[in-house]
């Protein structure tokens, strides 16, 4: 994220101890963020080769891994809007402006996942309407998440840098222990039978095998 400039020289010892950890949270928490989205993609480890002939999961596979393609896209274009702020200094107005967009694009992506979840119903596996309802839980969790730093970061003070850096700081923070957060039930979602049929599936396919944009 942008770091002002003035606060770097003007703003004493203490002020200048926060500024690099600033850059090195926000891409810790982007790198989270993107395992998030990849922990619904299927293509985990265990998830090797065909799932037998079971129509029934592969059809469900299928419908939940088109769904995520294209909100896997807009969440890791997000990551990259914020990651390029971070990197060019630019004008606390313009970051404040596409971080809050990007903020809001993560919240729009989490919760068409949670409600393609929704839609697709239980796989058919044992468990599959717990493992489920967990899910889907965790998705509009994160979606509220992310729209509740959208107005962090709309609410700061873009006039005054030292109290904008800090503020980005802040928002660094909590989007590091938000993409730390537990994302078990997606992981326990895509095991097995699930896994390895979600990773035969082009729209999981894809969403895997997209550039991370968030790379350290």
């Amino acid at each position: 994220m942008w770091v002002p400039p003035t606060w770097r020289v003007c703003s004493g010892p203490r002020a200048m101890e926060g500024t690099k950890p600033v850059n090195k949270k926000l891409t810790a928490a982007l790198s989270g963020g993107a395992v998030l989205v990849l922990a619904l993609s299927g293509c985990s480890s265990d998830g090797g080769s065909g799932s037998g002939g079971d129509d029934k999961l592969n059809s469900w596979a299928k419908q939940v891994c088109d769904a995520l393609k294209p909100q896997a896209q807009k969440i890791q274009e997000a990551n990259a809007a914020i990651q390029k702020q971070t990197s060019d200094n630019s004008a606390p107005e313009e970051v404040q402006k596409t971080d809050a967009q990007a903020f809001q694009d993560m919240s729009d992506a989490y919760k068409a996942l949670g409600t393609a979840v929704d839609n697709a119903g239980p796989p058919d596996v044992e468990d599959g309407k717990t493992k489920q309802a967990n899910a889907v839980k965790e998705l509009k969790a994160l979606s509220a998440s992310y729209a509740d730093l959208k107005t962090q970061v709309a609410k700061l003070d873009t006039k005054d840098q030292a109290k904008f850096a800090e503020g980005l700081k802040d928002v660094a923070t909590q989007l590091g222990k938000l993409s730390q957060s537990g994302n078990d039930p997606l992981k326990q979602l895509e095991q097995g039978d699930v896994g390895k049929a979600m990773a035969q599936q082009e729209g999981c396919k894809s969403a895997s095998g997209s550039p991370a944009a968030v790379n350290g």
